[in-house]
């Protein structure tokens, strides 16, 4: 635990697979925390939050939704940092454009009301690996070593329909703009695949595409290919060092290792015999061999990232604690 208090900062979306650490992290690091989300009395979305340690004394949650114009500006006037992690709650039923307007629009609200605040150091915004590896093989030759410089193929995405990465591309791209045209000190955090323990017992997309790997269903995995991974505590720490580092500019990509979606199926079925994990999965983009330059946040301070083996190991501890996996028993190999 810090000694000494280190300021207030918002998290926008507090009790998301990504905030919920970050703020978790940040009360560690002594930061007084003001967490922005949709419904503060909703016990069962934030109870986890004041489990955390210091929460008691540092952790104020209050209401703000990211499609009301306005709604975070008694939030970030209160604060000296903001670190805008909240994504728009999107259904099945919205359309491609909704989803687009929602991410661009919640985006930009966010930082409208940091335009109001004179005070206001640095925004911290959590983007995606997804804006910097999507593109045709034209784009992306063999061993290529992607940096903070490369966007990701809008055309060739829509052309896949990966509207995720649509969304972030042109969330990520709105926001400089706007940060430009404003003289906003705005940094953003680019997490490759996040993997670890969910604070909060219910999962995210993020979390629920892990737990059908380990009941044996191999559609999203086969689809994301080759894909980059990083531990959530490690994603935790790039935020914070992005908001202290004087120096902090531009985008920094989060990533420890790289892996084609076979071999990790394969190292994963090897380390968690007792679930239905397949031992391969098709390779349908073919051959891919690019790899991330990380030396951006390494300057940081981004240092010894946790292993995959660390990563999957806790995501299944927390998938058991929260009671969405049977347990393994490791001396017969099978299921309890």
């Amino acid at each position: 635990m810090a000694n000494t208090a280190k300021g207030k900062v918002c998290v926008t979306g507090a009790s998301g697979f990504i905030a919920s650490w970050l703020v978790k992290r940040l009360l560690e690091s002594g930061y007084h925390v003001l967490g922005t989300v949709r419904d503060p009395g909703n016990h069962k979305k934030v109870g986890h939050l004041w489990d955390l340690e210091g929460a008691r004394e540092r952790l104020e949650l209050v209401r703000a939704d990211l499609l009301e114009e306005g709604s975070f500006d008694d939030a970030v006037m209160a604060c000296e940092g903001v670190f805008h992690t909240a994504s728009p709650i999107l259904t099945k039923s919205d359309s491609k454009e909704q989803m687009l307007n929602s991410a661009i629009n919640g985006t930009l609200n966010v930082l409208r009301s940091c335009k109001k605040n004179p005070l206001l150091k640095r925004v911290v915004l959590t983007s995606s690996s997804s804006t910097v590896r999507i593109k045709d093989e034209a784009d992306l030759p063999p061993n290529v070593l992607l940096d903070e410089t490369s966007w990701s193929s809008i055309e060739y995405c829509e052309s896949l329909q990966i509207w995720y990465a649509v969304a972030k591309i042109l969330a990520e791209k709105a926001a400089w703009g706007f940060a430009k045209e404003h003289k906003i000190d705005l940094v953003t955090v680019l997490p490759t695949f996040v993997i670890g323990p969910s604070l909060s017992p219910e999962l995210g997309p993020t979390a629920s595409d892990v737990l059908g790997l380990f009941q044996g269903e191999t559609g999203k995995f086969t689809v994301y290919g080759r894909m980059g991974y990083v531990h959530i505590d490690d994603v935790a720490s790039c935020h914070i060092l992005a908001y202290e580092a004087a120096g902090a500019q531009g985008r920094y990509i989060c990533n420890a290792v790289v892996l084609d979606c076979g071999d990790l199926a394969a190292l994963l079925a090897r380390r968690f015999p007792s679930y239905p994990i397949p031992k391969s999965l098709p390779n349908i983009y073919g051959e891919q061999s690019y790899d991330y330059d990380t030396s951006k946040a390494r300057a940081l301070g981004m240092r010894g990232y946790k292993g995959v083996e660390e990563m999957f190991d806790d995501a299944v501890e927390s998938l058991v604690g929260h009671g969405h996996l049977p347990t393994e028993n490791a001396s017969t190999g099978s299921l309890l």
